[in-house]
C-alpha cells in the first residue's frame, strides 16, 4: 500500500526492529507498546519490556493484524493499531464507545477499531498518519472488515491539545480517510466509521 508518498506495510510483514524505531524509547509510546486498550486496568502492572514483547507476539501472529508500519524510503516512520474491536478489551469500558458507537455488538469481528497513531517528532506534520488511516481502511478491508471506527479528538474544539493526546487521530484526518462522524459523546471527542461492507 501507499499514500502521500510513504509505503504502508503490514507489521507482520516488516522487522519488529522497525516496530521499535517508532516507538522508541522514550514518551508515551515507549511505555504502552499499543497494549493500553488490550490490557483490563486491573491487569496493568507489566514492565515496558513485557509490553513490547507482547506486541512482538501479536504482530508476529498474523491473524491478529496488529498494526502498519509507514515508510518514507526504508526509514520507518510511524505506526497505527488497526485491527478487530472484539481484540480489545478495554473499548468495553469507555465512554467514548459504550455512548458513540454505532454498533454495540462488541464481539463482533466484522467491525474494526483504529485505535492508535505513533509518529516520531521528527517526521510530524507530513502526512504520516493520514496515510496510515487511509493504508488502514484498505488492510481492514483487505482482512474482511465491514465497519471500522475511530475514535478522534477534535483539536478545533479542544485548543491546545498536548501531542500525547493527538495519538487517537484527529477528526479531520479520519475525514481524510473517507470516515464519516457518527457521534459526539463529547465535545472534544467524536465516534469516526467508514463502512466498507453492509
Amino acid at each position: 500500500m501507499s499514500d502521500e508518498g510513504f509505503r504502508i506495510v503490514s507489521a507482520h510483514d516488516t522487522l519488529f526492529a522497525d516496530v521499535e524505531a517508532v516507538f522508541g524509547t522514550r514518551g508515551d509510546p515507549a511505555h504502552c507498546w499499543c497494549q493500553w486498550y488490550k490490557i483490563p486496568g486491573s491487569e496493568w502492572r507489566l514492565t515496558d519490556d513485557e509490553l513490547r514483547d507482547r506486541l512482538a507476539e501479536q504482530v508476529a501472529e498474523p491473524a491478529t493484524n496488529a498494526g502498519l508500519v509507514a515508510y518514507d524510503g526504508q526509514t520507518p516512520v510511524g505506526w497505527c493499531a488497526i485491527e478487530p474491536r472484539s481484540h480489545l478489551p478495554r473499548l468495553r469500558t469507555k465512554r467514548i464507545v459504550r455512548d458513540g458507537s454505532r454498533r454495540p455488538d462488541l464481539d463482533d469481528p466484522g467491525v474494526w477499531a483504529l485505535t492508535c497513531f505513533v509518529v516520531p517528532r521528527e517526521h510530524r506534520r507530513r502526512g504520516v498518519a493520514a496515510a496510515l488511516a487511509a493504508g488502514a481502511v484498505e488492510h481492514a478491508r483487505a482482512n474482511g472488515a465491514r465497519i471500522v471506527e475511530g475514535y478522534a479528538i477534535d483539536p478545533a474544539v479542544r485548543a491546545k491539545v498536548p501531542a500525547a493526546d493527538l495519538f487517537v487521530g484527529t477528526v479531520s484526518m479520519f475525514a481524510g480517510a473517507g470516515f464519516v462522524e457518527v457521534a459526539r459523546p463529547t465535545p472534544a471527542r467524536a465516534v469516526m466509521e467508514i463502512v466498507l461492507a453492509e
